[in-house]
């Protein structure tokens, strides 16, 4: 039998849409939860959860977390269908096995998180979130599905392929994390370990040449003007555990806003001080 036309392991199968699945969820955290800030994954709850930044945080995280490790078990299907002789597939086939992985991720973000559970809406702020939830859904679900059904079926041994969706993914994290630096953030998110005093807080604000905005009702969360790379290594030096401008790392808490957008929290939930 020709080795472009032998039946594709099924690991081999699993795991590219695994991977179209995983990057579907690290598009839409990473461009909805972090550079838009339309929603967090868990904004529609309820008060006090809706309005917890810290905790909206730790879930878009754990969310985050879901999609690296079914993108890292997509990856290990591949390596071990590989190992065992396996055809790798051609161009065509990873395409349409990706778009498919990608286009039911949306499906199943749309269908479950938004309208069944409610969890959060594409656009939580809008008059009409029905209408971008749609948008939304047309854009990166049905077009890729409708995608597959009209790729052609010729196509060589994939050259690349794996490297290439493998890197998106890596650049895809780093972006998120690197690019407030270099994109202005004007605000950085301290969050300061537990149990520290607030002076050693302030000492640690200071000692990094920064102008204090904010304070969350846990006295943990410090919002301050942008922090120099010299300031960041005072702020960890003195007990933070994150800092929003820290590359990879923190870009979540980065691309936060901290100007009391719907998705944050309420000003009454937050202290404001001032040097």
């Amino acid at each position: 039998m020709d080795a472009t036309t032998a039946t594709l392991d099924p690991r081999t199968r699993a795991g590219w849409l695994l991977l179209g699945f995983a990057l579907g969820g690290f598009l839409d955290g990473i461009v909805l939860h972090q550079i838009l800030q339309w929603h967090h994954l868990l904004s529609g709850l309820a008060d006090p959860a809706g309005s917890d930044l810290r905790f909206q945080i730790m879930a878009d995280g754990l969310f985050h977390l879901l999609m690296y490790v079914l993108a890292v078990a997509g990856t290990v299907m591949l390596v071990a269908a590989r190992a065992a002789g396996a055809r790798p597939g051609t161009t065509t086939e990873i395409l349409r096995l990706a778009l498919t992985g990608f286009g039911v991720w949306h499906l199943v973000d749309a269908i479950v998180l938004h309208w069944l559970l409610g969890l959060h809406r594409i656009k939580m702020n809008s008059d009409m979130p029905l209408a971008w939830d749609l948008v939304w859904l047309v854009m990166f679900g049905i077009v890729p599905l409708l995608l597959v059904l009209v790729l052609p079926n010729r196509g060589g041994p994939a050259r690349g392929a794996s490297a290439a969706l493998t890197g998106i993914v890596l650049l895809a994290g780093l972006a998120a994390g690197a690019s407030p630096l270099f994109n202005g953030a004007a605000t950085s998110v301290i969050v300061f370990r537990s149990g520290m005093e607030p002076a050693a807080m302030m000492r640690a604000v200071q000692a990094a040449d920064a102008r204090l905005e904010w304070v969350d009702a846990s006295g943990t969360i410090w919002a301050v003007d942008r922090v120099s790379w010299r300031g960041l290594v005072a702020l960890h030096a003195r007990g933070a555990l994150i800092v929003g401008t820290t590359p990879v790392i923190s870009g979540c808490l980065a691309w936060t806003d901290t100007a009391g957008a719907d998705n944050n929290p309420n000003p009454q939930q937050a202290i404001p001080v001032s040097l």
